[in-house]
């Protein structure tokens, strides 16, 4: 059953290169596996695998999520690595700072080398 099988984020790259960099580099992540048909990073358990393809970064969603227990404390290690963080002000969803807030949560956005929307994100208790 699906229920009991492990899930992986696929995230398509329009340059392996700059993005294994990236990944490896800003995020910090171990590059698990690095041939021509499957690149993976594991992050928490869990796997992040890249593709090259022309339509990379072009997702205008949100196609992986961190769930950090210090949002504050990430977002500061990731802005010394370079990271900027999106700034947003939609219906339902205002950033201060690159942060939105909720009373189940707080997030924020950034994008890869690519384009593609990453996430991190600390829940609050109910």
């Amino acid at each position: 059953m699906l229920s009991d099988s492990p899930i992986a984020a696929i995230i398509p790259v329009s340059d392996m290169s700059r993005a294994k960099r990236f990944y490896t580099e800003t995020l910090g992540l171990t590059l698990t596996r690095d041939t021509a048909e499957d690149t993976r990073f594991e992050t928490g358990g869990t796997t992040i695998g890249l593709y090259e393809t022309p339509y990379g970064g072009k997702a205008e969603h949100t196609l992986a999520s961190w769930k950090v227990d210090d949002l504050d404390g990430e977002m500061k290690e990731l802005r010394s690595r370079g990271v900027t963080f999106e700034e947003y002000d939609l219906p339902g969803l205002t950033t201060v700072d690159g942060v939105v807030e909720s009373d189940t949560m707080r997030g924020a956005w950034f994008k890869d080398s690519e384009g593609n929307i990453l996430c991190v994100v600390e829940e609050r208790g109910a």
